[in-house]
């Protein structure tokens, strides 16, 4: 006979807290005009500010034709710029804008106040050690 499981698996713990937090965040996105998707764009142009179309694809895991509405969304709403690489015009290279930059600030500050309603029960030390190991394995380091 089997020795029964300790804990439950990972994913039966983080789903139902990450299905909480996306519907958390759908009422902010809505409120700034922002897919989720356009939401994960700019944020990763942020973080690295130019970056081809597939490079960004691959960083946010999307087929880089999945995101193609979604950048001329962003585009058409002057939250990022799209052109030509100078050494192969076949290939767009990407920025976020002053103006993108901003909602997507102003976007993650009122998701962060949300997210209040789960760290709020963790006291300073649990909090920080919470946020240092999900920043850690989040990122894919090895524990």
């Amino acid at each position: 006979m089997a020795d029964k499981p300790r804990r439950p698996d990972l994913a039966a713990m983080l789903a139902p807290l990450l299905r909480e937090l996306i519907a958390a965040e759908e009422p902010v996105l809505a409120a700034h005009e922002v897919s989720m998707w356009g939401y994960v764009v700019l944020s990763a142009l942020d973080a690295a500010p130019m970056r081809t179309q597939a490079a960004l694809a691959a960083t946010i895991g999307a087929d880089k034709t999945r995101i193609i509405r979604d950048l001329d969304e962003l585009q058409q709403r002057g939250l990022i710029e799209r052109r030509p690489d100078p050494d192969d015009r076949r290939v767009r290279l990407l920025a976020i804008t002053e103006a993108g930059r901003a909602v997507k600030n102003a976007v993650q500050a009122e998701i962060q106040r949300g997210e209040e309603h789960w760290l709020g029960v963790l006291d300073a030390e649990e909090r920080r050690t919470f946020l240092r190991v999900l920043s850690r394995l989040s990122a894919g380091e090895p524990t």
